[in-house]
């Protein structure tokens, strides 16, 4: 291991984030009452510019009056690049911030971006007189952002995840998509020749890049990578196939932009009970091992080692995260 230290993010569930307007205050009760691990509501893309001074007020109040149990509250502001931004932050900190743990910051271009939020947190939480710092959730859906990627990750003490936002990802890009998530057709290969035999076609994953690309920016920096929104939400099969490539590429999590896909996403990022037992074998024959001295052992006909007790370590932790709800 290197010796620089990584200090990891809070400890937090995260393997579904719902997406609920703050415009919508009918939807409040029913987030509040779904088996999401996280809530942001939503004062950016899913609110209408006349629509978000009164979003505001509506996630203000609603931070106070809905119980929203053991959920982590998130609230999206509006980029840096608007007039809103500041509007948002102030209102919703000052009135309710000590009910929030996260705020999400879209469009992040630069770690002065970060920058810029964390002051506006810090002063507030000061003269406000909060305890519980809040954390920042960092959407990385431009060209700038996927550039500075890095540096984005390691920008504040506060920061706790990085998201891919695929749909302005795709646009930042010029990608030749409309879709918001999922695969595209025409991105494939060809088999080789052979003879008059006919050419096979593979579709490939045009998002494998930038997704890889976050997972390694979150990790080495303590963060957690979530993987954003799938938005064909009457396509159970689709959420449940991208979820699961950004799960075995190391997300920790998934957007819910409909109620429908909460389960998938809980499904796919809880560990089968399976794994969760040979995680817990692997540790106990490695702390068998080195109580012998030995650096490695096998265990079902397969070699494990000082890496296997790392990956162990994760699954049974995740189990245990569960466990406590």
């Amino acid at each position: 291991m290197s010796f620089k230290t990584i200090t990891p993010a809070p400890a937090r569930l995260n393997r579904c984030e719902l997406a609920v307007p703050g415009s919508s205050v009918k939807l409040f009760e029913k987030a509040a009452k779904s088996a999401a691990d996280v809530v942001f509501l939503d004062l950016e893309d899913a609110v209408a510019p006349d629509d978000k001074p009164q979003a505001r007020k509506n996630i203000v109040q609603a931070l106070h009056d809905i119980d929203w149990g053991r959920k982590v509250m998130s609230v999206r502001i509006n980029g840096l690049d608007t007039h809103y931004m500041y509007r948002d932050v102030v209102e919703v900190i000052e009135g309710a911030g000590d009910k929030l743990d996260l705020i999400m910051v879209p469009k992040v271009g630069t770690a002065a971006d970060i920058y810029a939020v964390d002051m506006l947190l810090t002063q507030i939480e000061t003269a406000k007189g909060f305890k519980k710092r809040i954390g920042i959730e960092a959407i990385i859906e431009t060209a700038l952002g996927m550039q500075n990627i890095h540096e984005i990750a390691a920008a504040s003490p506060r920061m706790e995840s990085l998201h891919f936002g695929v749909a302005d990802y795709a646009a930042s890009t010029r990608a030749r998509t409309t879709s918001i998530g999922g695969p595209n057709a025409l991105y494939g290969v060809l088999t080789d020749k052979d003879g008059d035999k006919p050419r096979d076609y593979f579709w490939g994953d045009m998002w494998h890049y930038a997704i890889s690309r976050m997972v390694v920016a979150a990790r080495a920096n303590g963060l957690r990578p979530i993987d954003g929104p799938f938005g064909d939400f009457s396509d159970n099969e689709g959420y449940t196939a991208q979820a699961n490539r950004a799960a075995i590429l190391g997300c920790e999590g998934k957007w819910a932009i409909h109620p429908a896909q909460i389960p998938l996403a809980n499904t796919v990022y809880t560990p089968p009970e399976a794994e969760v037992t040979k995680a817990r074998r692997i540790l106990e024959a490695m702390k068998e091992a080195q109580a012998k001295g030995q650096g490695a052992v096998a265990l079902d006909g397969k070699l494990i080692d000082i890496a296997s007790i790392r990956q162990a370590e994760g699954i049974v932790k995740q189990a245990e995260l569960i466990a406590k709800g």
